[in-house]
């Protein structure tokens, strides 16, 4: 049974040019968007803006969550031009902020880490003002690879816990919830001038104390922002809508995140972990504008 949406889920669409415009200069250089491959429901307004989550290491994914709507299956053969390409498509889309994600790629040795330096360390020859965001698999809680990363400075280091930990085995089986942790709180470790950020999806069938608590443990690893979305079902082969989360609700979790003490909270229905990236962008960059006045003075 095909479940109604209710009327805050609607979207109008935009013209279609600029839409056009985007996916032919993706399609140009063989690029992927996660946008596309995750069916991301904020792609008309997005790329109407001329703004794109990048997602380097091949269209499939050697994992198999079941909220996802990437094809799942053997990586590809990774392309040592993409991380050239993607600056490329970056500098001539004029972004002032970057997001990269990828598949997982648990079938390469180093699980696409060196993908995302060599990825993060082209941006910023190509566009040294952008404020570049990665959004990274887990890389199975590996300190050397995260290092890699973190090793090539990106300015915000998203990683998803998705949901709460009781639904993880459910929502991800080749997870887990410790382990996201970890990755987040190692980055702050290794290199603290990082920001840290992660998202959850809400209508999975999670509580209210539930998510308040998973606010809470990722403000106790250091995040410093949070992404709070519907989960919306893909395919009717994907988990199936428990609740559709009124407006008002994300609200009050917006509310909740701020006095647990994130630097930026994004809470509603259509918030994805890139959606308005550039709102937190702002913060980040306002910070390192006054921190390198207050080194000069």
């Amino acid at each position: 049974m095909v479940q109604r949406l209710p009327d805050w889920l609607t979207i109008r669409l935009p013209r279609p040019d600029t839409i056009k415009e985007v996916e032919g200069m993706m399609r140009a250089k063989s690029l992927h968007t996660v946008c596309e491959s995750a069916r991301c429901p904020n792609l008309p307004e997005c790329w109407t803006k001329r703004t794109a989550t990048f997602m380097i290491l091949g269209d499939t994914c050697t994992r198999s969550c079941g909220f996802c709507a990437i094809k799942v299956g053997r990586g590809l053969e990774i392309d040592p031009d993409e991380p050239a390409n993607v600056a490329q498509v970056a500098n001539d889309l004029g972004l002032k902020h970057v997001v990269v994600t990828s598949v997982a790629r648990d079938d390469l040795p180093d699980q696409g880490a060196g993908q995302f330096a060599a990825t993060i360390r082209e941006l910023h020859q190509a566009s040294p003002f952008a404020i570049v965001e990665v959004l990274t698999p887990d890389f199975k809680g590996r300190e050397p690879l995260i290092r890699v990363v973190t090793d090539a400075k990106p300015e915000i280091y998203n990683h998803n816990v998705e949901t709460v930990e009781r639904l993880q085995t459910i929502v991800r089986p080749q997870a887990q919830y410790g382990r996201s942790l970890g990755v987040l709180e190692k980055v702050k470790e290794i290199d603290p001038a990082i920001y840290t950020k992660s998202g959850i999806m809400l209508g999975l069938g999670e509580t209210r104390d539930e998510v308040v608590r998973t606010l809470q443990a990722l403000r106790q690893v250091g995040v410093d922002a949070v992404t709070i979305g519907q989960y919306l079902r893909p395919t009717m082969r994907h988990l199936p809508v428990v609740e559709f989360i009124h407006p008002v609700v994300f609200k009050e979790y917006e509310r909740i995140g701020e006095e647990i003490g994130f630097a930026f909270v994004a809470s509603g229905p259509f918030v994805r972990s890139s959606y308005n990236a550039i709102e937190f962008s702002k913060k980040v960059m306002a910070e390192r504008l006054a921190k390198a006045e207050a080194a000069s003075a």
